[in-house]
């Protein structure tokens, strides 16, 4: 069944950056740009997640939490906040908010954030066949393959791998859904953005490289190349098993 989104957000731009990417990874999407028209869109109709930012016109997003919370409406929800803005998270967190986003943010971070939420409010357990990255606040794990995405730093069989900022991006979002195969239009979308005019060609260059450096540990993790489609990354179950945190 698909899942349906609602996102209230009053910038246009951003709105359809969001509508577009989530409705390309498969998800039913529908935008309000206005507090009051969001709480009632959210009141009136079933959603498996709200993207929520809290600067609106007519009623803001601390507004709207608290209305849908008093009325029992458990649906879970992610703030939009802007940089830096502590104090509005701890208000959001508290008044019943599952996660937040600060802008501006990746594609990639939004998509592994939403992913994350929805996995955690439906309780369903992750596919025991496919390797799973172990993500917390600070890194992620993936056999030998650690990922600290608020250094750009990475690690492979404990040695440090230095990347360009691009393929650090790249690798994060391949890294995020392992064993899946990312078309050359998701990585363009989510790493450089959908208005990007330059071409597939900077996928394929960017992903050459980091094979490269990731013969640091051959044989562990490696990107595949799916002809005519895309790449995944994949982990040597034999050579590299999932670390707990």
């Amino acid at each position: 069944m698909t899942q349906r989104l609602l996102v209230i957000e009053d910038e246009p731009t951003l709105s359809r950056l969001l509508s577009y990417n989530l409705s390309r990874e498969g998800y039913e999407v529908v935008v309000e740009e206005h507090g009051q028209s969001g709480l009632d869109t959210a009141l009136k109709n079933d959603f498996n997640l709200i993207l929520l930012d809290l600067m609106l016109p007519g009623m803001n997003g601390f507004e709207i939490m608290s209305r849908l919370r008093n009325e029992g409406v458990k649906t879970p929800v992610i703030m939009l906040t802007a940089k830096n803005a502590e104090e509005d998270v701890v208000q959001g967190l508290k008044s019943g908010a599952d996660d937040y986003i600060t802008k501006p943010f990746g594609v990639a971070e939004l998509l592994a954030r939403v992913t994350a939420v929805l996995r955690r409010s439906s309780g369903v357990e992750e596919p025991e066949n496919r390797p799973q990255p172990q993500e917390t606040s600070s890194q992620i794990t993936l056999g030998d393959l650690v990922i600290y995405p608020e250094k750009y730093e990475v690690t492979l069989g404990s040695e440090p791998i230095t990347l360009r900022p691009k393929e650090f991006e790249v690798l994060l979002y391949l890294a995020r859904k392992p064993g899946v195969v990312m078309t050359r239009d998701d990585l363009m979308n989510a790493v450089w953005g959908f208005d990007y005019i330059g071409g597939q060609r900077t996928v394929d260059v960017h992903v050459s490289s980091l094979r490269k450096k990731l013969e640091l540990d051959p044989g562990s993790v490696y990107i595949d190349s799916i002809r005519g489609v895309g790449y995944k990354l994949v982990v040597n179950k034999k050579k590299a098993s999932i670390i707990s945190e």
